[in-house]
């Protein structure tokens, strides 16, 4: 019994000198885990207004129904295609909202533009055709996608308006004949890439094509008479340049 007594004492005793060592040693000190980094998430949610240049052209096919009242034969009719092209500046409002990557939208834009030809009309050679489209008006809905903080793509569609002049000139002289204005619907669908340089501003390209089909245009001379009635038919093709700002917190801020 003595000699269990002893060979139980030797390991008690070297675990109690243990514990006594551990006590006199100091606290560990706590050190805080470092925060997660969490990937930045765009958010183009919010209300925008922004500026817009660029240039396009329009595509002007003329057909005539009557000249002088009196009905023309179709087969006699085309009187070619006028194409113009030109300058556009404007500007642009508009609502988005951001759900996960996807970027749902609506905008009115509005443009002056210079877009001018003419050719020489195919029926008749002594006159010139003239085409002047002098401003539009585009009011789309979007559906984009945002793959990173910065950058969205974008589709829009809706409806167009445009401002039209069109003359009539002696080919010899340049003397205007007659002429008749304008202001047609149509639609428009286009494309657009957005990119983020700074807390609420970005800036991005856009291309819109605008369907504005068929119109009869009864024609008026200097004296208010009217002399004649064209079928002209209207497609136009915009590319632009635009700077948005954003109101609210910066796009570049969000986390």
């Amino acid at each position: 019994m003595k000699t269990l007594s002893l060979a139980l004492l030797g390991p008690l005793t070297l675990i109690a000198s243990a514990s006594a060592y551990a006590a006199d040693l100091p606290a560990r000190p706590y050190t805080k885990a470092p925060p997660a980094v969490v990937a930045a998430v765009g958010d183009w949610s919010g209300f925008y207004v922004g500026i817009n240049a660029g240039g396009g052209s329009s595509r002007d096919k003329w057909n005539l129904l009557t000249n002088g009242g009196v009905a023309v034969n179709p087969a006699l009719s085309n009187e070619g295609t006028t194409n113009a092209g030109g300058a556009a500046v404007g500007g642009q409002i508009g609502y988005r909202y951001q759900m996960a990557n996807w970027v749902f939208g609506v905008e009115a834009q509005g443009d002056w533009s210079g877009f001018k030809g003419s050719s020489r009309n195919l029926a008749v050679p002594t006159r010139t055709d003239q085409t002047r489209v002098n401003g539009f008006g585009l009011f789309t809905g979007q559906v984009g996608y945002s793959w990173s903080p910065a950058f969205l793509a974008y589709l829009k569609g809706g409806a167009a308006v445009v401002g039209d002049r069109y003359d009539t000139f002696t080919t010899a002289t340049g003397l205007m004949v007659d002429h008749a204005d304008t202001t047609r619907w149509g639609g428009t669908v286009g494309a657009g890439l957005e990119y983020t340089f700074a807390p609420n501003w970005s800036v991005g390209v856009e291309y819109d094509h605008l369907f504005m089909g068929n119109k009869n245009l009864n024609f008026v001379n200097a004296a208010g008479l009217t002399t004649m009635t064209q079928r002209i038919g209207q497609d136009i093709d915009i590319g632009l340049v635009r700077l948005n700002y954003r109101f609210g917190p910066g796009l570049l801020g969000k986390y």
